[in-house]
């Protein structure tokens, strides 16, 4: 049963950001092109105490078709790390880095003595996959050329991202990501497992007719929703370095998520699936949360 904490949060977050289902795609297209006119780009550190004096900071510019955006790398003061991270954030592909993610990244780099590279990529309307694949794989491939070891992570589309270039990274070949991190990671934008429904009318936060558009919007065109680069889990999935995965049951991608254990199975990935049963959509990500605190716990496990 989960804790009162994490109902609370359930029942709260999504109302504090007033969020809703779909209106119209026009009308929601509108509204968020509006909202990213107002960002500029910036690691939101505002979660963390002390972040300048624990942190340095280096942005890198990151090339691509549509143009340069910034990769964060992190590094906690006074150390030389062995081991970095490359983190892909979540927000449906059209959400940038929140402070909660900027939370979580800076408990990984004080536990592991980590580097924390966290790309800013280019998000959806104004743009799709094909502005920003090929460069991270560049620059998730250079970190495991340059690091003694590599963890490939992220949550939620940003999940499903760093599987995506974890599949591209084993088809070039060279160096690869020693570990993948995974909670909640939307894997398949095609929605095609037929429980989606299902699973959608208990999640509390995530709105599939939202999901479908973000996704279509992602993708670029319907011929691209279903390749690897986009829906990963209906990729060849063989070959992939260990990697552990985390969801709750009151979450719209669960479907995905057992989807992509199934597939595993026939394969030689090692995959390790947990599964917790009545939990949100990211919830190792949730702030003094027993169940994030046990997630927590088997994510140190797994990475160290």
């Amino acid at each position: 049963m989960p804790s009162r904490r994490h109902d609370l949060l359930a029942w709260a977050i999504p109302r504090m950001r007033r969020s809703r289902e779909l209106v119209s795609p026009d009308e929601e297209r509108a509204r968020i092109e509006a909202w990213h006119r107002t960002l500029e780009p910036r690691l939101p550190t505002q979660a963390v105490r002390r972040f300048d004096r624990r942190f340095s900071v280096v942005t890198e510019m990151v090339p691509g078709p549509a143009g340069t955006f910034p990769s964060y790398v992190v590094t906690p003061r006074h150390s030389d790390p062995r081991t970095t991270v490359v983190y892909l954030h979540g927000g449906g592909y059209v959400a940038g880095i929140d402070p909660f993610h900027v939370r979580y990244l800076a408990r990984l780099a004080d536990a592991l003595d980590a580097r924390i590279v966290v790309p800013d990529y280019p998000l959806a309307p104004e743009h799709t996959w094909r502005d920003s694949h090929e460069e991270l794989a560049d620059l998730a491939g250079r970190w495991a050329k340059d690091s003694e070891r590599l963890v490939l992570a992220g949550d939620s589309a940003g999940g499903g991202y760093a599987l995506a270039l974890a599949l591209t990274l084993r088809d070039r070949g060279g160096p690869q990501p020693d570990r993948l991190l995974l909670i909640s990671p939307w894997v398949d934008l095609t929605t095609s497992t037929p429980e989606t429904e299902e699973f959608s009318g208990r999640d509390p936060w995530l709105f599939l007719g939202k999901l479908r558009e973000y996704a279509a919007w992602w993708a670029g065109s319907p011929d691209d929703l279903g390749r690897p680069e986009v829906s990963p889990a209906l990729g060849d999935l063989a070959g992939l370095p260990p990697a552990l995965m985390f969801c709750g049951t009151r979450d719209t991608l669960a479907p995905g998520c057992r989807l992509l254990d199934r597939r595993a199975a026939d394969t030689d990935w090692d995959l390790a699936y947990v599964e917790v049963a009545d939990l949100v959509h990211v919830y190792p990500l949730l702030p003094l949360v027993p169940e994030a605190e046990d997630a927590w716990s088997r994510t140190l496990e797994f990475l160290r």
